[in-house]
């Protein structure tokens, strides 16, 4: 009998051993925060109904004093697909719609380029990235801000062209969750973000974060956006603080416009482990049938080759559910999602086989820390070796910027150094693409001048490259560079005008090869 009670308390300690993360866990990430150079980061972790970790380190703006604790906000990126989906789960809990209800059912409105997909695209189908739209497909409607309200952008979807068959292919977007946003309202009556507040945050007893960019701003405890701007693209060199009001606006808000801190992630967390019930058993958020649909996998995502270094990361499937990736890592089943939002990264994360969860939400753009981070602590609760995957993350993350740096010093050295074809006047004129509005370009002080006329403040002078091929560098150095070609007709005559992004680690929402812009008016 002794030895048997032994057993069982050793069982005991061994999983309250196992409850909490690594003892010297808040000193690692204090360390991997300083050795990367991250300004600032909040930590939520729970297991088994507790939380055991929230934690705010750093600060919310590199100069000034304000230390970020665990009621600090960040916006949390596409992370907040969950909560879109969890949003659209009340209203199937309620019977108000289905997952796989026809999406012009609910909005009448709606249209993709393909008028069979218009017909057949279900509630559902907006939710996995199976639309057939290219990677980021229409992100420049909201990147890096628009002037267009949600219901415009959703509008000139119709004019996105498939980059594959509908269903047929796994390629992740943004717009779609638009949609999904503008379908609550017309359900419910209320905006996506009144209702999230209303419906999902409020329940869920997660009473810092917000929904709404007005109620962000005048949180006084929020964390304030970072990137690496003058190594020679965008991620290498000093750290610097950006303008918090140039992040996204409403329009893509479903996509990913929470701001959300560690104590409200750690609620979220609870929630999603327990399959819908509130932490404390004050009654459940979404049903248990619909907690299953968020997790089901629905469409298969390519496993890209992972360096050798990072080879023990690479599952062995990976799966889009709705709002969640659902994979494996080391023979443990994982879901999970990350989330970026210019200047910030989030990674949330589950074992819902050993009722664990986490959330990494930094304010800046070292994704190194998140994974690195992500996976030891991956490898503490599967009782796993310990390993330096923030190190390992780091030298590669760094071996990119150094590829992507010889690759851009090697274009430099390679113009032609023929062309343009035309005098400048000739190239000047308004141009239009069919799904992102109109494009200006006039002759200022001997040069020309690019303007983004659905984006307020994205315009910059255009250098001439080679042929008839320019660049443009913004005016706000925070928007990626672009080629802009123009290729010309039999006559001479500016026929349409391309665009592709320069740095080769663009982010892939600045989806310039995606316009083709035609003249709207006798060029000048």
């Amino acid at each position: 009998m002794r030895a048997f009670v032994f057993a069982v308390v050793t069982s005991v300690l061994a999983a309250v051993a196992r409850a909490a993360p690594p003892a010297d866990f808040s000193q690692r990430a204090e360390a991997a925060r300083t050795q990367v150079g991250v300004p600032g980061m909040a930590i939520a972790i729970v297991e088994d109904d507790r939380v055991t970790f929230a934690k705010g380190l750093g600060v919310k703006a590199l100069g000034k004093p304000e230390r970020i604790d665990a009621d600090t906000i960040f916006p949390t990126g596409s992370t907040g697909k969950a909560v879109t989906v969890a949003a659209l789960a009340v209203l199937v809990d309620a019977g108000k719609i289905g997952w796989d209800d026809k999406v012009i059912d609910h909005l009448p409105g709606f249209q993709m380029y393909d008028p069979w997909v218009t017909r057949e695209m279900t509630i559902r189908d907006l939710l996995v990235h199976r639309s057939g739209l290219g990677l980021g497909e229409g992100d420049l409607l909201f990147v890096p801000r628009t002037n267009l309200s949600r219901a415009e952008s959703v509008r000139r979807l119709r004019y996105l062209k498939p980059a594959t068959s509908f269903r047929s292919d796994y390629a992740y977007d943004n717009v779609l969750y638009m949609v999904a946003g503008q379908l609550i309202e017309a359900v419910s009556g209320e905006t996506w973000e009144k209702f999230v507040a209303t419906h999902v945050l409020k329940p869920a007893g997660m009473l810092h974060s917000t929904s709404d960019e007005d109620d962000r701003f005048a949180t006084a405890n929020r964390a304030q956006p970072h990137a690496r701007m003058n190594g020679g693209l965008r991620g290498a060199g000093d750290q610097e603080l950006l303008d918090e009001h140039d992040e996204l606006g409403r329009t893509a808000a479903p996509a990913g416009g929470l701001a959300v801190s560690a104590n409200d992630m750690a609620r979220w967390l609870l929630i999603q482990l327990d399959d819908g019930r509130l932490p404390g058993g004050g009654g459940r958020l979404f049903s248990e049938t619909a907690h299953a649909q968020m997790w089901r996998p629905v469409v298969v995502q390519p496993i890209a080759e992972r360096p050798a270094a990072l080879r023990p990361t690479q599952p062995n499937f990976s799966s889009y559910a709705l709002g969640w990736d659902v994979e494996d890592y080391r023979g443990a089943k994982l879901i999970w999602h990350s989330g970026a939002v210019f200047g910030f990264l989030t990674a949330v994360v589950l074992l819902p086989d050993k009722h664990v969860g986490f959330s990494i939400e930094i304010n800046s753009e070292d994704g190194e820390i998140i994974r690195g981070l992500m996976y030891e602590l991956l490898d503490h609760f599967l009782d796993l070796p310990r390993t330096d995957w923030v190190g390992k993350y780091r030298a590669e993350k760094q071996r990119r910027v150094s590829e992507a740096l010889a690759t851009l010093k090697a274009r430099t050295a390679k113009p032609a150094g023929t062309g343009p074809s035309l005098p400048l006047a000739r190239y000047a004129g308004t141009y239009k693409d069919p799904w992102y509005g109109n494009m200006e370009i006039v002759v200022a002080d001997g040069k020309l001048r690019i303007d983004f006329k659905s984006t307020p403040r994205m315009g910059g002078v255009l250098e001439h490259w080679q042929y008839d091929t320019f660049v443009t560098r913004f005016d706000d150095k925070t928007i990626e560079p672009a080629y802009v070609t123009f290729a010309l007709d039999a006559e001479g005559k500016i026929d349409r005008v391309t665009m592709k992004a320069v740095s080769p680690l663009a982010d892939f929402s600045y989806d310039y090869h995606d316009l083709l812009f035609t003249s709207v008016q006798e060029s000048r």
